[in-house]
């Protein structure tokens, strides 16, 4: 399917949840109604798919189900948003980097700079490591859906000078999202990262409270960071993913059906994302460039050889342990 930028832009709020074309009129028989919160803007491809995997589930149920889609973090940030969906006060929601203060395990898919493609990428996260991290949630009371969605590789922003090398970070005030992992990638590399909620960054970057911030091309631009932010450094340095999580006693409430109809929907739309993140990511540097943005290419192999040298891979090896560390590395190659 064709997606182009008006597209997704078109798919804007127009009430505080999400209205989707045919189920207004029905949604006051709907049987379950649920919610999925995401800090991704609206016209993210993360969001678009979602809204049709919702429309889908309810011809799917014939109108038992009516899934809400909350995007740009109108039930709350990340964490608060996880922190719903644990506790059942939430029934879906959507993330990446928050889940590792819960299950650190969780956060393996973003070891810096080892996912070289998305053929490894796949491999491991449809196949072993991702059985095992959604093992490990199920633990806390969460069941997460077997496709996650695609945030793309992240790369480094910047408002006064372009990151070429690791000595470019040194002193550098980068946002991160509160997890330990990224704090610790920057903090090896001599930046001084700082967590703030996704929702507070285009002010924090206006106001100078951060020199910079890390995210992939689609998010930069959908959120429309580029306005406030000069240079971007193609480092993909982390690869990003999503995992759809659902609050597991509401998912084991659900009748058998109702939960093979949205893990349908919600697979079918995960893998239709990862195909317009591509898309999108393509577009979004030729438009970004068009406004002024300048580009440049990162070599990985000094940041990379930095990190080793640091023991920043032994550390999280022993860390996420030897089990997790193995899958992953069936697919990567040896860190």
């Amino acid at each position: 399917m064709h997606l182009s930028r008006r597209s997704f832009v078109g798919a804007t709020l127009a009430t505080a949840a999400i209205a989707l074309p045919g189920l207004s009129a029905k949604a006051d028989t709907a049987k379950y109604r649920l919610r999925y919160g995401t800090a991704f803007p609206a016209s993210h491809p993360g969001v678009v798919r979602i809204i049709e995997a919702a429309a889908a589930i309810k011809k799917q149920t014939n109108g038992a189900v009516d899934l809400q889609v909350y995007p740009n973090s109108q039930l709350g940030s990340e964490p608060d948003m996880f922190s719903q969906t644990r506790t059942g006060a939430l029934d879906f929601m959507s993330t990446s980097g928050v889940n590792q203060t819960v299950v650190p395990v969780g956060g393996i898919n973003a070891v810096a700079f080892a996912f070289e493609s998305y053929d490894q990428v796949w491999a491991a996260m449809d196949g072993g490591l991702g059985d095992f991290v959604r093992g490990e949630f199920a633990k806390v009371g969460l069941h997460v859906l077997p496709k996650c969605l695609d945030n793309g590789y992240r790369n480094i922003t910047s408002s006064a000078k372009p990151i070429h090398s690791p000595d470019d970070l040194k002193g550098f005030k980068i946002r991160v999202p509160g997890n330990p992992l990224w704090v610790s990638l920057f903090k090896t590399l001599g930046a001084a990262p700082t967590p703030i909620d996704f929702g507070e960054l285009y002010a924090a970057l206006q106001t100078h409270v951060v020199d910079g911030e890390e995210n992939p091309l689609a998010l930069i631009q959908s959120a429309k960071l580029y306005e406030v932010q000069k240079y971007v450094a193609l480092s993909g340095h982390i690869w990003d993913g999503h995992y759809i999580f659902a609050n597991a006693t509401r998912w084991n409430g659900l009748p058998q059906n109702v939960r093979d109809a949205i893990t349908a929907a919600l697979s079918d739309a995960a893998m239709k994302e990862r195909q317009d993140i591509r898309q999108f990511n393509d577009k979004a540097q030729t438009e970004m460039q068009a406004t002024g943005v300048v580009f440049n290419k990162v070599d990985t192999k000094p940041f990379r050889d930095a990190l080793r040298t640091a023991g920043f891979y032994n550390d999280w090896k022993a860390k996420f342990g030897a089990e997790a560390w193995g899958l992953m590395e069936k697919a990567t190659g040896q860190l």
